[in-house]
């Protein structure tokens, strides 16, 4: 053709460049920017799961140091307390004092050994005076209350209770990287749990005061254990090994952390950021710190005396280096997907552009032959037979029919620009419809994840439950007749385990509703709720909060005793929250009665809290709403409405600025709807 000869202009060139370009940009622009936000929130989550991790490490470490302390407490007073001491100090007998002199120091000195105390001392009135003034535990003996704190004694103080105390106390101090400057070449102090309890005599007078506590300095088998505790083995993946120290001041007494070897760094210094901000601010470190000679996740809170001051520090901590490599090794992985993506999708690009460009660009010589004056000009047959081949077979027709079908063109012209018209319209309503299936879509998505979350987090939940249940029939089985005295503590503990694995029966419910039937049973509402107060007790105690009850109705409602259970706390803790400063707790209960006709109960929980807004008030029952509450997920009063709404109940809120919430649920004899 006369216009074929246009195919290699300078222009041709330029749509043939912008067209590889359309296919090529893209994919080297959208595979990339994925990549690094990929990078960079998989990073950060992945940051925020370790610190969630050493998060829990703590707990768990300061749970153990919190029972080794009340176990040292509980032997110091079970002997106050005891028989056995009552014989050695004579009381009530005139015995001679060398006589109960020797006997009580036999009888502290096997109750020592037994307990694995490091000191066990009796003080008399006098003496007891005179330590009160130095330490709380003391005092608070002398006024007849037991206690226990953990406390720094000096090297004399030490010495004057057992050389081999204060000689265990020295630790050289070692030139640790990052520490804070000190002078100081020995730390002589010592960390101990000390524990003192009230020593009556038979006319109920107060005699004196049994003092006893463990030195924690070098305490290796304390220290071991507690690491053994928060870092099982097989815990830690990749390799990481956990650790845990016990620091006096910012020295470590106490450690697994190695320096070479099996040379513990005991004696090394903790940096001076986190002694600044743990010991200076009194302030929980969660984040990596440099420990000793690399970097670990870690987690350092205050350790607190009987005076409430900051002496040291609790720390566990795993090694950073293997979670690193292993965040890297899947970054790389990743990215070399996409690499390989973007080369074979480019190659492909390519090769499907080439196939383009042929048939665009004989439609262009033909249409520049017929801008010269050649009307004969067409495109001919293009090997290829996809929907350019038929584009270039229309095009011909097209010219062909170009002349005889112009004024049809205007014709349709005017009707097109109705069907315009009418078409947008459309377009507005289906965009409109996009949106809410958009958020739609997103909602589902929420709720799936939570199912997922859900349905793991009851499956790790359900192990250490069976081990606890397990364990629990074994001591049971062990104790025999030893275990009536603990008999009723027994049985709420195994109540709790069933509550437990009921609850996590629960969780999967939601995840796996298909799955599952509840078990309905008459449940009387006022022991119900009595049972509940007693599973929120310790939150009511700690916000000082008053507990108003109107329980006026006897009725018993058919349901899942577990899953009412679950609504009424749920109910109890927001309105506990809401009264951080304290406050009083409302509960009422009464009969729910329509035309004479008896429909079920009314359960009232109120707060005398600040209020709820008009604005949240209207969105409190919406999935994944937390009202700006602290640790809240939004899902509570969610779930509590659908187990209400389950039995054809409901659940209201009423509430203004000022005035409190009160949450109403109603409740029908029998259930509607199973």
């Amino acid at each position: 053709m006369s216009g074929l000869g246009a195919l290699t202009t300078p222009d041709q060139r330029s749509i043939r460049t912008r067209l590889l370009l359309l296919a090529l940009v893209p994919l080297g622009v959208v595979l990339p920017l994925i990549m690094l936000a990929l990078a960079y929130w998989g990073g950060n989550y992945f940051d925020q799961l370790l610190v969630t991790k050493v998060r829990s490490d703590l707990s768990v470490a300061h749970g153990y140091f919190e029972r080794v302390a009340e176990g040292v407490g509980r032997s110091v007073t079970s002997l106050a307390d005891s028989e056995r001491l009552a014989r050695a100090l004579g009381r009530g007998k005139k015995s001679n004092a060398e006589n109960n002199a020797a006997n009580v120091a036999k009888l502290l000195g096997s109750t020592q050994l037994e307990q694995k105390l490091d000191f066990l001392h009796f003080l008399d009135i006098e003496r007891g005076k005179q330590d009160a003034r130095l330490w709380p535990v003391i005092a608070a003996a002398l006024g007849g209350k037991a206690g226990t704190e953990t406390e720094v004694f000096s090297s004399e103080q030490l010495g004057s209770i057992n050389p081999a105390l204060a000689a265990r106390a020295k630790t050289p101090l070692l030139a640790t990287a990052n520490a804070r400057p000190d002078n100081r070449e020995l730390e002589t102090r010592g960390l101990v749990v000390h524990s003192a309890a009230p020593v009556y005599g038979s006319n109920g007078r107060l005699i004196g005061v049994l003092e006893g506590g463990v030195l924690l300095n070098k305490n290796l088998d304390f220290i071991d254990q507690m690491n053994a505790i928060v870092y099982p083995e097989g815990a830690l993946p990749f390799g990481s090994a956990g650790t845990a120290t016990l620091f006096l001041d910012d020295v470590r007494v106490a450690t697994n952390v190695r320096l070479f070897g099996d040379t513990r760094a005991i004696g090394t210094r903790v940096s001076a950021v986190v002694h600044d901000t743990v010991i200076g601010q009194g302030r929980t470190w969660l984040d990596r710190a440099f420990v000793v000679s690399d970097w670990y996740v870690s987690a350092y809170e205050p350790l607190l005396d009987g005076r409430q001051r900051r002496i040291g520090m609790l720390y566990v901590g795993f090694l950073e280096g293997p979670f690193m490599t292993a965040r890297m090794q899947a970054f790389a992985a990743v990215a070399g997907l996409f690499i390989l993506a973007m080369l074979v999708a480019g190659a492909f690009a390519v090769v499907s552009a080439r196939r383009v460009f042929k048939p665009i660009e004989r439609m262009h010589a033909t249409m520049h032959a017929i801008e010269h004056g050649n009307p004969d000009a067409r495109v001919g047959i293009v090997e290829s037979q996809d929907e350019l081949g038929v584009v270039a077979a229309h095009f011909d027709r097209l010219l062909d029919q170009l002349q005889a079908q112009a004024d049809s063109l205007k014709r349709w012209g005017a009707s097109l620009d109705a069907k315009v018209a009418e078409r947008t319209a459309e377009l507005q309503q289906a965009v409109a419809d996009l949106k809410a299936a958009q958020s739609q879509l997103v909602m589902n998505e929420k709720l799936a994840a939570i199912g997922q979350l859900t349905a793991g987090v009851a499956h790790e939940i359900n192990n250490p439950i069976a081990v606890i249940q397990g364990n629990l029939d074994v001591l049971r089985d062990v104790l025999g007749p030893q275990a009536e005295p603990v008999a009723q503590e027994i049985k709420l503990i195994h109540d709790q385990v069933q509550r437990v694995r009921l609850i996590v029966a629960k969780l999967l419910q939601f995840a796996r509703p298909q799955d599952y039937v509840g078990y309905l049973e008459p449940v009387e509402t006022g022991q119900l709720i009595q049972d509940c107060l007693l599973l929120v007790r310790h939150l009511l105690n700690k916000g000082d909060i008053a507990i108003e009850q109107h329980i006026d109705s006897t009725r018993q409602i058919l349901c899942n005793k577990n899953e009412l259970q679950q609504v009424i706390i749920n109910l109890f803790v927001n309105a506990i929250q809401a009264m951080p400063e304290g406050g009083v707790l409302k509960i009422a209960v009464e009969d729910w009665d329509q035309a004479d006709m008896p429909l079920g109960i009314r359960l009232v929980v109120s707060d005398s809290g600040p209020g709820i807004s008009e604005a949240d008030l209207a969105q409190l029952f919406k999935p994944f709403f937390t009202a700006k509450k602290p640790g809240g997920n939004g899902l509570g009063l969610w779930v509590s409405q659908a187990l209400v709404e389950r039995y054809g109940g409901k659940i209201s809120a009423e509430s203004g600025p000022e005035r409190g919430a009160s949450f109403t649920v109603w409740l029908r004899l029998e259930p509607q709807g199973l």
